[in-house]
């Protein structure tokens, strides 16, 4: 081992996986089954990362609250439709080189790798085991159990169940949410741009990453920065 311990935390939708038309379908299919009409494609992509109960209230606020959980029911089952439909590498495909880089990541003994993801716990399982990454991460925290990004409760319980210091941790997200979750927790952040939001949403990142293949590097110059 060349160092303490670092955990290496995970966003999934737009991070390691690009399940954007599924998404954006699935809301639109939800909408359209209440007789609402859908909201726009770039108002449902800005939205992924959040937990679907606060995410149909963004794109539609002032609803009645049962509407609300027939949206989130009606997303769910359009969603894992879809995803039947399409099939899991079809529906939500790695990004190129994503797990070569996860590969060589967990390759490193002083590396522990995590996940901390908006989506539900059942569909971060069939995704992990459709793609056979399950293995590579000791730790996967999801919106079954936790608040909705950017409340830092899904890093802090990855932190508490690694035993790994706040200082020793970085999220690796495509989203807003993820880089204030990263901040609120006080773990590093590097926001990266293949996702769904813009760059000059992502001004909390420590670090920006164009391409997946460069995140090794900006994890080495960001450990050497922080000794």
């Amino acid at each position: 081992m060349s160092g303490p311990l670092r955990l290496i935390l995970f966003d999934v939708d737009g991070t390691l996986v690009d399940s954007q038309d599924d998404i954006v379908r699935a809301m639109e299919l939800s909408f359209e089954a209440l007789g609402l009409t859908p909201p726009k494609r770039l108002d449902i992509t800005g939205i992924i990362g959040l937990s679907l109960e606060i995410a149909v209230v963004r794109l539609m606020p002032g609803l009645a609250e049962p509407l609300y959980e027939d949206l989130v029911a009606g997303y769910k089952t359009a969603y894992q439709g879809l995803r039947a439909f399409n099939g899991t590498p079809q529906s939500s495909p790695l990004y190129p080189k994503a797990r070569d880089v996860l590969q060589s990541l967990w390759a490193r003994p002083e590396y522990l790798l995590g996940v901390a993801t908006g989506k539900s716990r059942r569909g971060l399982d069939i995704l992990l085991d459709k793609h056979g990454l399950r293995d590579y991460f000791i730790t996967a925290q999801c919106a079954d159990v936790h608040p909705s990004k950017p409340h830092p409760a899904m890093l802090q319980a990855a932190l508490a169940e690694t035993g790994i210091a706040a200082k020793n941790a970085v999220m690796i997200g495509d989203t807003q949410f993820d880089m204030e979750m990263a901040g609120a927790a006080g773990v590093h952040a590097i926001g990266v741009t293949w996702g769904y939001h813009e760059v000059d949403r992502l001004v909390c990142a420590d670090y920006i990453a164009n391409d997946f293949v460069q995140i090794p590097s900006i994890l080495n110059t960001l450990w050497q920065e922080a000794a």
